[in-house]
């Protein structure tokens, strides 16, 4: 059987089957495409958004964790942001191509 070099290993497709995977909730796209604008808390995610902040907290959780979004702590205020520029392209080739359309 031929693979081509470029194919990664299965254990890497697995990791980049999950990255996508997170893209698939329109919740989560909604926090992602806002937080383009810049760092935001729960709070503000929330109202802008109007979704609760329980919704809007474990999105974020899950966000972190698989490395799309960072935070920090400021008192009691967590702020999150997007984690670097290559989520930003990934949301903007999204939109790009379903313009196209």
């Amino acid at each position: 059987m031929f693979l081509d070099n470029n194919i990664p290993k299965d254990e890497e497709i697995e990791g980049i089957s999950e990255f996508f995977k997170v893209f698939g909730d329109s919740t989560r796209l909604k926090i992602l495409f806002f937080l383009e604008n810049g760092e935001a808390n729960v709070n503000t995610i929330s109202s802008s958004l109007n979704i609760s902040q329980s919704t809007s907290s474990q999105h974020l959780k899950l966000l972190r964790v698989s490395r799309l979004v960072s935070s920090r702590k400021d008192g009691k205020n967590i702020f999150y942001k997007l984690n670097d520029e290559h989520i930003s392209q990934i949301l903007r080739t999204g939109k790009q191509h379903f313009e196209e359309e």
